[in-house]
């Protein structure tokens, strides 16, 4: 795999092979499209009548979703906001910080996107940059990212019981999966864009981006701002779950369980457990 060219248009069958079970994934092929899309409208409806509850009542939630690269967070924040009103739900996902921004204290630029009464926001990558991305890449020094882990929960704590309601969702891929959608961007004319020079450094980068990740669970997942993890190598689970678990933890009118349906424990968790087959 060390020597695989993104720039090769024919993806090696091994790859290819491996891809969906990479991590220790538990299921060999994807969620057929006809049973995801009738689950999928199902929990959109479901969403669409929070959205309504959660506006009434001024509620604010944040939904911070983290991950490897082309884990597939852009995708599940779309199939989130699909059906719902763009006045009061939106995705943020911020650039790199400019000259002014870096002066400021870090959570700054975060805390001027967080919602008003009534309105949820889904991140696209979070303040947790400072724990993985800028950590591995070197964009911020060792003494920052620790600061920032030692902040991290007070911040959030503060947060909460301040009334916003905060998920935190990471989405795990495995190695192969990785690649596989790293080179599926690099052939697709409409997906190019997506791939970026920091996305191929990741490529030779995957055990820094695991210690990182695990020093940010270890410092950051509390009883009051728990993580919940998600297996992403397949997209149509991964956000099926991820819906679920969210509707799950909010209450809202004319709520329909059967709609919503169980949570797959394979699929996702509260607790670490889903990240130890990764490496096989």
């Amino acid at each position: 795999m060390d020597d695989f060219d993104l720039e090769d248009p024919v993806l090696p069958k091994e790859i290819r092979k491996a891809a969906m079970q990479s991590g220790g994934y538990p299921y060999p092929s994807k969620m057929r499209r006809g049973v995801y899309e009738k689950k999928l409208r199902a929990l959109q409806i479901e969403l669409v009548k929070a959205q309504r509850s959660v506006r009434a009542d001024g509620r604010r939630i944040v939904v911070i979703f983290e991950g490897r690269d082309a884990a597939g967070k852009g995708g599940t924040i779309f199939t989130f906001l699909q059906n719902m009103n763009p006045r009061f739900a939106r995705a943020v996902a911020l650039a790199k910080p400019s000259d002014t921004e870096r002066g400021q204290w870090y959570f700054q630029r975060y805390v001027t996107e967080l919602p008003t009464a009534g309105e949820i926001v889904l991140f696209d990558r979070s303040w947790y940059n400072r724990a993985v991305v800028e950590r591995v890449n070197g964009f911020c020094t060792r003494e920052q990212s620790e600061a920032f882990l030692d902040e991290v929960p007070r911040f959030e704590q503060m947060l909460v019981d301040g009334g916003l309601i905060l998920f935190k969702i990471w989405l795990n891929i495995g190695r192969e999966m990785q690649l596989k959608r790293f080179h599926d961007r690099r052939h697709d004319p409409l997906k190019i864009w997506k791939l970026s020079p920091i996305d191929v450094a990741a490529l030779t980068k995957w055990e820094e981006y695991t210690a990182a990740r695990d020093r940010m669970f270890a410092r950051s997942h509390t009883a009051g701002t728990p993580w919940t993890i998600v297996r992403a190598n397949d997209k149509r689970r991964a956000r099926l779950s991820a819906m679920r678990y969210v509707l799950t933890h909010i209450d809202y009118e004319d709520k329909d369980w059967d709609a919503i349906g169980t949570i797959d424990p394979l699929i996702l968790a509260t607790t670490p457990d889903l990240l130890s087959g990764e490496n096989e």
